[in-house]
């Protein structure tokens, strides 16, 4: 038992140094220059979320910016919305995605249609369930400056409803904290050690269009990890932020949504290794999912140090809620959040095996 509470308190040690590597936007954000930033908005089938998107836009502290937003072949109200909410507001923008060609990720070729009516020299992808302070455009140039970077990316503070959410969502900052080296992914071209989210991805347009922008990574479910990669392939820096006090998001609202939305990512996010994957189920469960028993044991048997291996679990995700600005008492939830996480990766191993499709918005991809 002592070297298994050892383990985990190196955890600990470990993601609280790690952390020291992820830089946070600056809260007073100075310039060096004020160049054009084109906002791409992809929208499909997102009518609950246009008005609170659009208020986050025009509400942007950044003068010099245009907004372009996609609507990809929506078949609800998406549409109207935009027209009510921007009501002639002269820097927006409309366009009407086209057909889906053969063989493109439908929101790729959104981003890439995009990017095709843009005119600012840094690009800002955005996803339309994001919500943002005024100050969060400025405050991601302002650090791709002091950096001298070509791509800034990070992953929002999440807004958890659904249960599911609850349980799935907060795991993204945890795995980024505990398995990602940010040392290296910030400070070398290393492509292994690459990470980046498509909700919040600004990059410098003549380096973005040098690597072939997203038409090069066209079949990618994750399209923002891939061009991050492409990236530094190319001799370019990427920036991985702590934006979370700028910048957040409701990614489901539904536990269906939460579901096929991390089915279709999990298992394409590690590369579809199934050596790989056998590997984390085996770890989060002894390390993330057996503490709690062991607590019990120990609770009932007098044997109390049996506890800490538990305790220990929730001090590491506890820490990472902290700095992530997400609900700290979600921290006690960490075996069933591993529980979850290791669930929705068997079964999107299981689908890939077999090669049944993931579904996502109406469309099916394998």
């Amino acid at each position: 038992m002592g070297i298994y509470i050892g383990i985990h308190l190196t955890f600990l040690a470990w993601i609280i140094i790690n952390r020291l590597f992820l830089p946070a936007l600056p809260k007073e954000p100075r310039l060096s220059a004020a160049p054009l930033v084109s906002v791409l908005v992809p929208m499909r089938n997102e009518e609950r979320n246009v008005e609170t998107l659009v208020k986050s836009l025009k509400n942007s502290s950044y003068e010099h910016v245009e907004f372009i937003i996609l609507n990809d072949q929506s078949t609800d109200r998406t549409q109207d919305e935009l027209e009510r909410t921007i009501a002639g507001d002269s820097r927006f923008a409309i366009l009407q995605g086209k057909e889906l060609p053969e063989n493109w990720v439908g929101k790729v070729h959104a981003c890439h249609q995009l990017q095709q009516a843009a005119s600012g020299e840094y690009l800002l992808f955005v996803d339309a369930d994001v919500r943002f302070r005024p100050k969060a455009i400025v405050q991601s140039l302002a650090l791709m400056q002091r950096k001298k970077s070509q791509l800034l990316t990070g992953f929002p503070a999440f807004d958890v409803s659904p249960f599911l959410s609850k349980l799935l969502v907060p795991m993204l900052h945890f795995v980024i904290l505990f398995h990602l080296p940010i040392a290296l992914a910030n400070y070398t071209k290393f492509k292994a050690a690459t990470a980046a989210n498509g909700m919040w991805m600004m990059f410098e347009t003549s380096s973005y269009r040098k690597i072939g922008g997203h038409a090069a990574v066209h079949t990618s479910l994750v399209e923002d990890v891939h061009i991050a990669r492409e990236m530094k392939e190319h001799g370019f820096k990427v920036v991985l932020a702590n934006i979370t006090m700028s910048v957040k998001c409701r990614m489901y609202s539904t536990n269906s949504e939460v579901w096929e939305g991390f089915l279709k990512n999990s298992y394409a996010g590690i590369g579809r290794s199934p050596v790989l994957a056998v590997g984390l189920i085996l770890f989060y469960t002894i390390f993330y999912v057996l503490p709690p028993v062991l607590a019990v044991y120990g609770l009932f048997s007098g044997f109390y140090l049996w506890i800490m291996p538990y305790l220990l679990t929730v001090a590491q995700r506890w820490y990472v809620d902290m700095v992530t600005n997400q609900r700290w008492y979600l921290a006690f939830l960490i075996p069933l959040q591993a529980a979850a996480m290791l669930g929705v990766l068997m079964q999107s191993m299981r689908k890939s095996l077999k090669k049944q499709p993931y579904s996502w918005k109406g469309r099916h991809y394998s």
